[in-house]
């Protein structure tokens, strides 16, 4: 049975680093949540490591600008690993050819930029989809319309066979008010279609495999047993740590306040049948992360 907690303090203690999901745990696209950036600089202080763990279909540094556009201090947080960056290396290396489809928002081009440490990149060139050798999807090109408007398109890339890159593997994601889709929503429909997918972030591996790096590389390894992953995603954040043998905080307040009953705190019985139909077992639970 999970364990609701009242604040991240009361298990601090038992962890030397946090992965931590960004939209619905420390922000809602439009704001920061105070009480969660003052639990991350409280553990900071305590001398832990912060790593934010997003799907964002971006770079890290363009996620961290915009973290500092909606008030996100960076003294909360140490280092950032996106699924993104992870996309981006498969793309780099020629996980779908070199001629490819992109699907998302205009906002999404850097994740086309050169990377790092990638030797003997492939030259990415964008097309459209009669030309295309793979598909790359950083999300929808309207993130209010029905996923389904892309049957059309996927049934004519499924024909040609074409692997779908699937930058972002979230559903959907709240943005203040505003329920939107996200590009996992997409790569779903093109699977159940009969195509390929290919994801990058959570629940995948390697996502995973890439923060660990990241810890590595600022001096700040931390076994898997001194790791907790906090998130709000009962189809990525949850399984994604408990596929990782990682600890687990579900944040309850995010994309599932209404299934758990949450105000200040889960309904507990709410909370048990939510996490029965799931069949899924978070270390802890939480209203929001405070």
């Amino acid at each position: 049975m999970t364990r609701i907690i009242e604040n991240l303090a009361e298990v601090s203690d038992l962890y030397d680093a946090v992965l931590c999901d960004l939209w619905g745990c420390v922000h809602n696209g439009l704001t920061a949540f105070d009480a969660a950036v003052e639990a991350l600089r409280a553990f900071k202080a305590k001398g832990g490591t912060v790593l934010l763990l997003t799907n964002a279909p971006r770079p890290r540094d363009s996620v961290a600008k915009q973290l500092d556009r909606i008030g996100v201090p960076r003294d909360c947080w140490d280092v950032i690993a996106t699924s993104g960056d992870s996309a981006r290396a498969a793309m780099l290396t020629g996980a779908v050819g070199r001629k490819v489809w992109h699907i998302g928002e205009p906002h999404d081009d850097p994740f086309f930029a050169p990377m790092e440490l990638i030797e003997d990149a492939v030259e990415i060139e964008r097309v459209e989809l009669d030309q295309a050798e793979g598909i790359v999807c950083t999300g929808p090109f309207d993130p209010h319309a029905d996923p389904s408007v892309m049957r059309p398109h996927f049934l004519l890339a499924k024909t040609r066979r074409l692997k779908l890159l699937c930058a972002n593997p979230d559903i959907v994601v709240d943005r203040g008010d505003s329920r939107e889709w996200c590009a996992g929503a997409l790569a779903k429909l093109y699977t159940e279609m009969g195509g390929e997918s290919l994801y990058f972030g959570k629940p995948h591996p390697p996502i995973y495999d890439l923060a660990r790096r990241r810890l590595a590389q600022i001096g700040k390894p931390a076994s898997d047993d001194r790791l907790l992953a906090i998130g709000d995603g009962i189809v990525t954040d949850i399984p994604g740590g408990i596929g990782e043998n990682i600890d687990t905080l579900f944040i309850t307040g995010g994309l599932a306040r209404e299934e758990t009953g949450t105000d200040h705190q889960p309904d507990p019985s709410k909370l048990a049948r939510f996490l029965t139909d799931a069949q899924l077992e978070p270390t802890y639970s939480i209203g929001m992360l405070r």
